[in-house]
């Protein structure tokens, strides 16, 4: 099972302990000795970029993180360790930008993954992005004369995230990165910076890489899945719980209904109490 990790998620983080909390590392390994969950190999994928992250698809703005992932590591970890090297017994999964990973992945890459489990994964994306972009234009104009480019000359001069806005701003241009860039590399916005209004054109760009929308265009992937694990927060800052009955919904229209699903009472953050679940849910629906 490959975990993906969330948008400015670094390798090193899955080791950080919260205050009265295991980390995940540990929570495995939990997991696996007590006997809840048949035993399978956990490979921890880092595909963190200098703009936060790379939602794990090629493009020319970030570079090309699905093929890495899916043509470098996966080959990599069956190589050199004690894996089943077979779709049926692989699976990936995440929160937040690595849930949309772990959907998105097993989309394009069926031959790969036969298996996917999203935690508030980024989906239905009029809810989930489109309400932060009036307030990164306001950031623009009120503390970097409308443009981006002293936005980041700014940013990359003082300790990260030290101002407001610092981090809207920051996710809607890796998102732009990632869905709209030019073959050149050039970084196209959804919106007008100094208004906020919709670039429709730029904004289809990026509709068409929406997991909900995705899902009819991928339905004979789907429908191979041998599992699918879906839960998000019901306050989730995001609105990524209606994403989640949003990709639910979508699934149920081609004929996906024996999946995992649940919404739980909480937001987005501080969620990886939930991340055993899933690696249960997949290590038993993954396992010969």
């Amino acid at each position: 099972v490959y975990m993906i990790q969330g948008l400015t998620g670094q390798l090193d983080m899955w080791r950080n302990r919260a205050a009265f909390r295991r980390n995940f590392p540990e929570r495995c390994d939990e997991l696996f000795a007590s006997g809840e969950a048949p035993p399978c190999v956990v490979v921890w994928v880092d595909c963190w970029t200098s703009l936060g992250g790379s939602q794990f698809l090629d493009s020319p703005g970030t570079g090309r993180y699905h093929t890495y992932l899916c043509d470098e590591v996966v080959p990599f970890v069956d190589e050199r360790y004690r894996t089943l090297a077979d779709a049926r017994h692989r699976g990936i999964a995440g929160k937040s930008s690595g849930g949309y990973g772990a959907m998105v992945t097993p989309m394009l890459r069926p031959d790969l993954f036969g298996g996917l489990a999203t935690h508030a994964g980024d989906a239905l994306f009029e809810a989930c992005y489109q309400p932060g972009f009036p307030k990164s234009a306001r950031a623009l104009r009120d503390g970097y004369e409308g443009s981006y480019e002293r936005f980041w000359e700014d940013f990359r001069a003082r300790p990260a995230f030290s101002k407001e806005g610092d981090d809207q701003l920051l996710n809607d241009w890796c998102m732009a990165a990632c869905y709209s860039a030019d073959a050149d590399g050039t970084v196209r916005l959804p919106y007008d910076p100094t208004t906020g209004r919709l670039v429709g054109e730029v904004w289809e760009r990026w509709l068409e890489w929406d997991p909900v929308r995705m899902v009819s265009r991928h339905a004979e992937a789907l429908r191979g899945m041998r599992g699918i694990y879906i839960d998000a927060g019901k306050r989730d800052q995001w609105f990524l719980d209606l994403g989640a009955e949003a990709f639910r919904r979508a699934l149920e229209e081609i004929g996906v209904t024996d999946l995992f699903f649940e919404l739980f009472d909480a937001t987005h953050m501080g969620i990886d109490y939930r991340y055993p679940l899933s690696l249960r849910y997949l290590a038993e629906r993954l396992s010969p």
